[in-house]
């Protein structure tokens, strides 16, 4: 089952747990002092290049006459949509820009291209999903409510579709992210009548995202509307594509672990801090792939400090994973296709009732909890390295490793490191 204790599961001592929050309070403070003109600029100049390339493609869709002028102008609209939905509207309604205090920046005032509100999303994903990160039950996020990405949740038949479920989620993840932040607000509405408010407000935005999309930009063209149409659906299938394989990558790979509700009754800020670390995973990136991903390669980061600017995540990174080599902690991360592929075998795998699968509920790639180091051998492993100066999870998992496969580790933690 998901971890109850996160300190056991980090074999990481109160003051050790206190030590670490205090350094990430200090990476923090740094970043905060420093925000000023350099970032500014940034989110200035990403806005620009966004809206300047996608009228760019629009007008190409819009006056080529050959396919490859199609191609070339759908792909540059992908490209201005994912970049519009990750690395602005994403981190726009996490705050990031508040302090500019630019109402055209602000979380407050920023309406995304995307077929949800972004007021009702920046409840369930800013709240819910953030503060409460992989906490079963309490984080909407985990499956997203349609998959079974950990064996804490009960297998039901209709399981057994979840391959295509999957497919049918990626395709359409621009909807799937509306209703979901739709129930979530609703969950909380104390009327009916707030939840139908609600529903309408979600209503009219569908029906204006739709329009604009599939009736205006089409029609603009005159004669040529179809060839508008198809590059409208085809650019917002692929920013849909890219946004659930950055989210998925993040999230469901090989060592985001899972917690049960008790571990957030009385946590802690530092303990907090250890959850969003264990709880996350990235992916390697260069410059250019952090940007098309709103620099949510940078997941740990993401989860770590959600409000500092996203163009900072690149230099946090080095300290938190300094931070993670002083207190033993894994650095879950990957090349991009390597953390899709543990996501895709979580996916199938997970779709089969428990009785078919081979590892305990308590020690799996993609399920596991601090009952794993129980046994008397991992138990003798890890005490030799404590004896050897080195007690913290990562050594802990390579004793795991050893007494699983003496001739090697397990492949899903070869890169927790």
């Amino acid at each position: 089952m998901a971890i109850t204790q996160v300190a056991a599961y980090a074999h990481l001592s109160a003051a050790d747990i206190e030590a670490l929050g205090h350094e990430l309070d200090e990476i923090r403070q740094d970043i905060q002092d420093q925000r000023g003109t350099r970032d500014a600029s940034y989110i200035r100049r990403t806005i620009t290049f966004q809206r300047t390339l996608d009228a760019a493609a629009r007008l190409t869709i819009a006056m080529s006459r050959t396919r490859i002028g199609w191609i070339l102008g759908t792909t540059g609209l992908a490209v201005a949509k994912s970049v519009e939905n990750m690395e602005i509207g994403h981190n726009v309604s996490h705050g990031q820009w508040d302090w500019m205090n630019d109402p055209e920046i602000h979380s407050s005032t920023w309406e995304w291209d995307m077929a949800g509100l972004s007021s009702q999303w920046r409840y369930s994903h800013n709240y819910r999903h953030h503060v409460y990160t992989n906490v079963l039950g309490m984080d909407d996020d985990v499956g997203f409510g349609v998959m079974r990405v950990t064996r804490d949740q009960r297998w039901r038949p209709y399981m057994l579709l979840q391959p295509l479920q999957n497919l049918l989620l990626a395709a359409t993840f621009e909807w799937g992210i509306a209703l979901q932040s739709l129930d979530s607000e609703c969950a909380r509405a104390a009327t009916r009548a707030e939840k139908i408010t609600l529903t309408k407000a979600m209503i009219r935005k569908m029906v204006r995202q739709a329009g604009k999309d599939y009736v205006l930009f089409p029609a603009l063209t005159g004669p040529r509307w179809r060839r508008t149409l198809a590059a409208n659906v085809a650019a917002n299938l692929l920013r849909n594509l890219w946004a659930y394989l950055v989210i998925f990558c993040g999230h469901f790979p090989d060592g985001a672990e899972k917690f049960m509700s008790a571990v957030v009754e009385h946590e802690t800020k530092p303990e907090w801090y250890l959850r969003q670390m264990l709880g996350t995973a990235n992916f390697d990136a260069g410059p250019v792939l952090a940007f098309l991903s709103g620099n949510l390669c940078y997941q740990i980061e993401h989860h770590l400090f959600p409000d500092l600017p996203s163009n900072r995540y690149a230099e946090i990174a080095e300290r938190v994973r300094a931070l993670c080599d002083k207190y033993d902690l894994p650095y879950t991360s990957g090349p991009l296709p390597r953390q899709y592929l543990l996501t895709l075998r979580t996916i199938h795998k997970l779709a089969l009732p428990d009785r078919f699968l081979t590892a305990t509920s308590d020690d799996a790639p993609e399920t596991a909890s601090e009952r794993k180091f129980n046994s008397p051998n991992t138990i003798a492993a890890v005490d030799a390295g404590r004896s050897a100066r080195q007690h913290g999870l990562r050594s802990a998992l390579r004793a795991v490793a050893a007494r699983d496969d003496p001739a090697g580790s397990r492949p899903g933690q070869e890169r927790r490191s």
